[in-house]
């Protein structure tokens, strides 16, 4: 036992060679791996700030050459060695004679035997000198040679404190950890070790281990405790034993007739379920299936047969939602449950309820006598109607007892304001279903105004729809849901279809518009919306240029290449693309470089509070000047006033659409606004 102790074996020792062992190679390797990414990111400085050196003095340096002008290339050369890094600058005619030239020689430092074999002596760049009207004909060159002297001393002193600091916090952490090792640990476990020595076998409750001053509610204390309740309750160890093999009884208990998880079983797996989904922080649905009825049903057709039934229902529920996302039981009697874990909302659980409710309707042939049974389901939410199993459990079952009151064959949710709001929503998605088909869209239009010119350059098309018993509903209530059941498919042709066909009728009648049309992400992900587009636009005889597609930004994230790849087909063929609600979204410019964008829509948010909101005002701002670098043109959604009008004109905004010009206006309408708006411009000219 002596040996135990030596401080060689002792476990804080160990651990403090491994500790510093480890730290010591992390840190090295960490630090080498931040000093090479440094290199690289210095590297490619260099290269940039060649590259903007170019930039600034090239249009320069193209005039003299074009105009054999030395004088001017003298001091376009001149002027570059104001920068510390220039080691040698020259511009020369194609043939090599020099027109200006200069050299410094390189800077001598102790450091260049290490930083030359990374970045090279010196940097040389050519530039051929063209003009802008011939980008062709090549005038002359520019010669620029960098020293990298001046970068490399920058990331070596960089790199040497990088080392440094990386071994300094392994030797401190190495050390540290060390003294919390044995401090926490080490010198816990021999006191410890030295108690259990003193406990009596024979009588193990007459001694109990000590426990160590400050480890009561931690691992240690828990130990200890452990092991102190351990020797004082092992005269009950037979019956803990007996409590443990009942338990597991009880879990492997199953319904007999249907071989689901009996009332007491579905508890214990119902605790599971919602353990879980508190962990990962998910809704679970629990849907008690009551059937309806099925008294009835045994008084007229037999035990057996309510027995079959029993089956069958149980049979098709397992089929039909299988898989580890549900659990179901059979609660008793006519009553079963549904748990369904990993919700994102209550519509999903609103699907679930409609799947049950056909599984249990569809009718059951025993002894060639056909049953048609119906069922009706209570639904409770996990954690918003109730956090503990039996709390959720009776929830469900009172809300399907309270549903059985009202009728047959639906399901009924436990918060009255939740299951009317779903039932709404299902209702609508219904009625969505049938309004293309009843002609209950129309299309109007929202004017854009050329901010320049102040004529009217286009249109938005804008989709409504008049319900026959709510009235107008909102886009923004029924897009997302046919986004969601895909019937947005359907309505964006329709929409992409009559914004087409008037735009040929207005075309016909001396006014060719360019019409804007939405573009959904459920659309632009269909394979053959593209052609879809196209042979619209042949079936109206309109050009491509007179059609602009509007798409988000989140919209071709999911599946950038193949929605790059279609609007890029779509460009080629003559067609606009415009990015809708600009700065709500990703707002990269990654994309922005890859997708073939004519137009950035500024998102009305930006615009309501411009000149009002200093934050909004700084990114549209923003958006302007972007695309003024992007050469895109920028329009600006939600023009209300004059104030905002002016601003944005003065800003270099190219177009606006809003309130201030003219609301969404039917076809005839939107005609007449055209025919006066011009009017009072020729007017005004007058």
């Amino acid at each position: 036992m002596h040996k135990a102790f030596e401080v060689e074996d002792r476990l804080s020792y160990r651990v403090l060679r491994w500790v510093l062992g480890v730290a010591l190679v992390t840190g090295v390797v960490i630090s080498a791996i931040q000093v090479a990414l440094d290199a690289g990111r210095v590297s490619r400085a260099l290269d940039e700030q060649a590259l903007q050196t170019i930039a600034l003095v090239r249009d320069a340096a193209t005039q003299s050459v074009f105009s054999i002008d030395n004088e001017l290339a003298q001091q376009v050369v001149d002027g570059l060695f104001a920068q510390e890094a220039i080691h040698m600058a020259r511009i020369t005619h194609p043939d090599g004679e020099p027109l200006g030239e200069g050299a410094r020689p390189l800077q001598m430092s102790a450091f260049r035997p290490i930083t030359d074999p990374i970045f090279a002596p010196e940097r040389q760049y050519r530039e051929a000198l063209s003009r802008h009207g011939s980008p062709g004909t090549v005038y002359g060159h520019l010669d620029i040679h960098y020293d990298t002297a001046h970068a490399a001393r920058t990331w070596l002193e960089r790199a040497s404190v990088t080392f440094a600091s990386g071994i300094a916090i392994a030797v401190i952490l190495g050390m540290a950890l060390f003294i919390v090792f044995h401090l926490l640990l080490t010198r816990p476990l021999l006191r410890i070790v030295q108690s259990v020595k003193q406990v009596d076998p024979e009588q193990p409750d007459d001694r109990l281990v000590a426990l160590p001053p400050g480890h009561q509610t931690d691992e240690l204390g828990l130990w200890v405790n452990a092991t102190n309740n351990l020797l004082v309750s092992i005269g009950e160890t037979q019956k803990r034993h007996r409590e443990a093999e009942d338990r597991v009884n009880r879990l492997a208990r199953y319904d007999q007739l249907t071989g689901l998880p009996s009332r007491e079983t579905f508890m214990e797996l119902l605790q599971a379920d919602l353990e879980e989904a508190e962990r990962r922080r998910s809704l679970v649905s629990l849907v008690v299936c009551g059937i309806d009825d099925f008294k009835s049903v045994n008084e007229q057709c037999g035990f057996r047969t309510g027995d079959l039934l029993l089956q069958t229902v149980a049979d098709r529920l397992t089929q039909r939602l299988g898989g580890n996302r549900f659990t179901l039981a059979r609660l008793g009697s006519d009553q079963f449950a549904i748990v369904e874990k990993g919700l994102r909302d209550g519509f999903q659980a609103a699907d679930t309820a409609d799947q049950i409710l056909a599984c249990v309707s569809q009718p059951m042939v025993f002894d060639d006598q056909t049953v048609s049974m119906t069922a009706t389901l209570g639904i409770a939410m996990f954690p918003g109607d109730a956090s503990k199993p039996d709390r959720l459990l009776q929830s469900a079952e009172q809300t399907m007892a309270l549903a059985k009151q009202n009728g047959h064959n639906h399901f009924q949710f436990y918060v009255a304001s939740i299951d009317k709001e779903i039932r709404e929503r299902k209702q609508l998605e219904k009625d969505l279903s049938q309004a293309l088909a009843g002609h209950q869209f129309h299309l109007v239009y929202q004017p854009q105004i050329n901010l320049e010119t102040r004529r009217i350059i286009g249109a938005e098309a804008l989709i409504r729809w008049e319900h026959p018993e709510k009235g107008l509903v909102p886009p923004d209530h029924f897009i997302p849901i046919a986004e969601v059941n895909g019937t947005i498919v359907e309505i964006g042709q329709w929409v992409l279809d009559q914004a087409c066909w008037q735009a040929a009728r207005w075309a016909e009648d001396s006014m060719p518009l360019r019409i804007a049309v939405n573009l959904s992400a459920v659309q632009l992900r269909q394979p053959s919306i593209v052609d879809d587009v196209l042979n619209t636009l042949k079936r109206h005889n309109i050009p491509a240029g007179r059609l602009e597609l509007e798409v988000t930004e989140t919209s071709f994230m999911t599946n950038l290449e193949d929605a790059v790849a279609k609007l890029h087909r779509l460009h080629k063929a003559g067609i606009s693309i415009a990015v809708d609600d600009f700065g709500t979204g990703y707002s990269s410019l990654t994309y922005l470089k890859r997708m073939p964008v004519q137009h950035l829509k500024i998102d009305k948010q930006f615009i309501r509070d411009l000149l009002v909101n200093e934050e909004d005002t700084r990114i549209a701002n923003t958006i302007i000047d972007l695309g003024k670098s992007l050469n895109l043109s920028v329009v600006a959604e939600g023009v209300e006033t004059a104030e905002q009008d002016y601003y944005l004109t003065q800003r270099g905004c190219k177009l606006a659409q809003g309130y201030f010009f003219s609301k969404p206006l039917l076809p005839r309408d939107f005609e007449t606004f055209v025919a006066g708006f011009h009017q009072k411009l020729v007017e005004n000219n007058i």
